[in-house]
């Protein structure tokens, strides 16, 4: 039976870590150990340069002519593509416009428009709940259109998957467990139905390798504030493979998007290529944030990411199970490392008060009802000592009982 690693030995494997050097580039809080990168990514020093600039420079002293002076007009295309080298996408593929839930709804009519004799959007029961508020959406807009759920209307998604199906939405991992679907297999069963499929990357893209084009994907939609660090409420992006360009039309139909959007027509005429998913007016500062947080990624290997994620995800169930153990833990997530993202989670019938106690003493992961709780493993700026740590304390709360102080009990909302 192997040893569980202890302290010397974790912090032997930071000192041979290749990412270890890009911590710095990061803004952490003293005495906190954050594991919550996967719903919100630490600041970087990059992006508050950048957007310093933005609002001190470009804002305040070019004011409108910025838009042209500075750039701001072609944001969306070049960040796409800037952001497309994280996710296997060629150029002029990706948008970075808007939120993922109005991504979605743009893509879905996208989709169903592409395949107007198929009335069926197919999805996840257990799908983050925006994705299914904004497919049930898209139902209510066109006659006849159903919503068919895995594990509520089959137990998989795979036996959903028919003639009838329009597209398949479907997040490549899933929030709460972390599990990692297999997008190649599951993209040729979408397509040999006839129907469309549109992955949902909030929690892959900037933790893993992920392959669109290569994988002959038809769209894609995910956030930037999680892995890739864009701040909060950053802009989502769009993927549309190039094959589909010409055929996409979708209901958000903004100036941004117009054929010639300074002509200031009276009827709308849809613009080229991947433009066509924009909408409105983009959020400048928001924007130019995100540049200065893809920065960093240029020097950055994705292999190396994965890597490291999966390193420290084992080294956390191990450590987790070797000290916690006896206190009711239940692993949530797979341990097959090649079917998981970068996150690990637990089940304990008492999660929210347990999670609290853990936040109150500096580690930050999240709470999901009923019982989940939640960590997150960022490889660019946590560390194998953080992940010891962590354990450490979730240990302590677990032995003293500290999580049943009474103030853990009131149900606030968990960052």
């Amino acid at each position: 039976m192997t040893a569980v690693p202890d302290l010397a030995a974790v912090e032997a494997m930071d000192a041979a870590d290749p990412l270890r050097s890009l911590r710095d580039r990061f803004i952490l809080p003293k005495g906190v150990i954050y594991l919550d990168g996967n719903s919100l990514g630490a600041a970087s020093h990059a992006a508050f340069d950048a957007l310093r600039k933005a609002a001190t420079e470009e804002w305040a002293q070019d004011l409108i002519r910025a838009w042209n002076t500075a750039g701001w007009f072609d944001m969306p295309l070049e960040l796409g593509d800037q952001l497309g080298r994280l996710i296997g996408a060629a150029s002029g593929q990706t948008v970075v416009c808007d939120t993922t839930s109005i991504n979605i709804y743009k893509v879905l009519h996208a989709a169903m428009a592409m395949r107007p004799d198929r009335p069926v959007i197919v999805a996840e029961g257990d799908s983050f709940p925006t994705d299914l508020y904004m497919a049930e959406g898209v139902a209510s807009t066109r006659k006849n259109t159903v919503l068919r759920l895995a594990g509520v209307d089959a137990p998989t998604i795979e036996e959903l998957i028919d003639e009838n199906v329009a597209v398949v939405l479907v997040n490549h991992v899933n929030y709460k467990s972390g599990e990692l679907r297999d997008m190649t297999a599951l993209t040729r069963i979408a397509h040999d139905a006839g129907a469309l499929i549109v992955w949902d990357l909030c929690h892959t893209a900037g933790a893993m390798p992920v392959e669109l084009d290569k994988a002959n994907a038809d769209f894609a939609v995910g956030c930037t504030y999680k892995y890739l660090n864009g701040g909060p409420g950053s802009p989502a992006f769009i993927y549309a493979a190039e094959r589909h360009h010409a055929d996409v039309q979708q209901p958000l139909s903004g100036w941004w998007s117009h054929a010639r959007p300074f002509a200031f027509e009276q009827s709308y005429a849809a613009g080229t290529g991947i433009r066509r998913f924009l909408c409105g007016t983009q959020p400048v500062l928001s924007m130019r944030t995100l540049k200065g947080a893809l920065a960093i990624w240029d020097d950055v290997d994705m292999a190396a990411v994965r890597k490291k994620s999966i390193a420290q995800a084992d080294l956390f169930i191990e450590l987790v199970e070797a000290k916690c153990g006896a206190y009711g833990l239940t692993l949530e997530s797979t341990r097959d490392s090649a079917r998981r993202g970068s996150q690990i989670s637990f089940m304990h019938e008492h999660g929210y008060q347990i999670m609290r106690a853990l936040i109150e003493r500096g580690v930050i992961g999240d709470f999901r009802a009923p019982s989940t709780i939640r960590f997150g493993f960022t490889p660019l700026y946590v560390g194998y000592a953080d992940v010891w740590h962590a354990v450490e304390v979730l240990a302590d709360i677990l032995r003293s009982g500290a999580w049943k102080d009474a103030r853990f009990a009131v149900k606030t909302a968990v960052t």
